[in-house]
């Protein structure tokens, strides 16, 4: 009986409840990084193509863009409970994943 009441306990829980909803617009914003993520693979070897050189805007971008994308799959994995960016600063501005 017990076991059963804890489930219920557990079915109750809102922050539960606004974790799920939190991990569901993540996924959103994950499927929109994916493009984002693309874009800038495209423009960084265009760039190396044409100078001879990377773009260090692009490829700072990049490096926050990849921790932001690792902060996303540390919360829905359960092993952060920090929202990401843009409920905490974006990663990238001489911050550590």
């Amino acid at each position: 009986m017990s076991e059963k009441q804890g489930i219920l306990d557990n079915l109750k829980n809102g922050q539960t409840w606004l974790r799920g909803i939190f991990m569901i617009l993540f996924g959103i914003i994950y499927s929109v990084t994916e493009v984002i993520v693309f874009v800038v693979i495209l423009l960084q070897f265009f760039f190396v193509v044409f100078t001879g050189r990377q773009n260090i805007r692009l490829k700072e971008f990049g490096e926050g863009l990849s921790i932001f994308i690792y902060q996303i799959m540390s919360y829905w994995t359960y092993n952060s409970e920090e929202r990401p960016f843009p409920f905490a600063k974006w990663p990238g501005d001489g911050d550590e994943a």
